[in-house]
């Protein structure tokens, strides 16, 4: 399994901190549209993520506790040539625990990656994703983020400990398990 070092925080001043990622990243911002549906699982997450529009998508496995600030994650990526009857087969055996639709924008600061998320019913967030290598132990990875996070004024009091999913889960407007993917589809994507 790959290994990474995340947090993710709520924005509080969106416009400063785009310039502020801008500024440290090494590459432009991609902007990415994402659907996530996650499976019910007995341990970690699992989720199909299918870019819009259409094509390919990605079986992500991922294992990370519920703690603020810098955490390991442990993860396994498998590319998905068709996802229509992968998300149908695992929804089948698996069931659907709910559907989460944002926009991305993708950042690269050294082997860091930043997301910006605009995060349909939930809002905007911040992900920072340090890659671990053989070279790179999990301190490593929290000195990395820690000096991001400062360098971005991330708080820790806007960090957030629970996926995306978990927090959809928690909002009273929010839909649960297998219809969830309607109502958020009626909810379109967020710019």
């Amino acid at each position: 399994m790959a290994t990474n070092v995340e947090i993710k925080a709520r924005v509080r001043d969106w416009d400063a901190l785009v310039r502020a990622v801008e500024a440290l990243s090494d590459t432009p911002g991609e902007v990415l549209h994402q659907k996530d549906t996650f499976f019910s699982v007995p341990r970690g997450r699992l989720k199909l993520r299918v870019p819009s529009p259409g094509g390919g998508g990605q079986l992500i496995s991922y294992d990370r506790d519920d703690a603020a600030g810098p955490t390991p994650s442990r993860y396994v990526i498998a590319p998905v040539a068709d996802p229509g009857p992968v998300k149908a087969a695992l929804a089948a055996a698996l069931g659907v625990r709910g559907v989460i639709r944002k926009t991305r924008h993708l950042y690269r600061a050294g082997r860091t990656r930043i997301h910006l998320d605009n995060v349909v019913t939930l809002g905007r967030f911040i992900e920072l994703e340090v890659v671990l290598t053989d070279a790179h132990s999990p301190e490593d990875g929290v000195a990395r983020a820690r000096d991001l996070m400062n360098r971005l004024d991330i708080r820790d009091a806007d960090l957030v400990n629970e996926a995306y999913i978990d927090l959809c889960e928690r909002c009273s407007n929010a839909p649960q398990g297998a219809s969830s993917e309607r109502a958020h589809d009626e909810h379109g994507m967020l710019g």
